[in-house]
């Protein structure tokens, strides 16, 4: 059964190019280090929850807009070996070494999901 890396992260609206272009460069690298899908989710309709809600978790303000991602991988010891390469790459390649983030990576909500079912 395949697995699930997903996150949740606040992006200045102005941006938003600037993250698209950003969030191909990596997700190109992820499919080439073994990832099968990714999605990256531009908010449109984040509603704030009585309780609780994806912009108070990312602690995004009135400037930011909230995006939901997820990594499908084949299986977990893929995602492990994929993401072990993706943290070599960016620690060594001066492209993605060098590039500034396009949001509070400090913010960043994220975690790896085994599907319990999939339809």
């Amino acid at each position: 059964m395949s697995y699930v890396d997903g996150f949740v992260i606040a992006v200045p609206t102005a941006n938003k190019q600037a993250f698209i272009e950003q969030a191909h460069e990596f997700d190109t690298a992820l499919k080439q280090f073994g990832a099968l899908r990714i999605l990256e989710c531009w908010g449109d309709d984040v509603p704030v929850g009585k309780l609780t809600d994806f912009r108070r978790a990312v602690q995004a303000t009135a400037e930011e807009t909230v995006v939901f991602s997820w990594v499908e991988w084949p299986d977990k010891a893929t995602r492990d070996s994929g993401f072990a390469r993706m943290e070599q790459l960016m620690s060594t390649d001066p492209h993605f070494k060098n590039r500034p983030m396009t949001f509070d990576g400090k913010r960043l909500i994220f975690g790896g999901f085994t599907p319990v079912v999939e339809l």
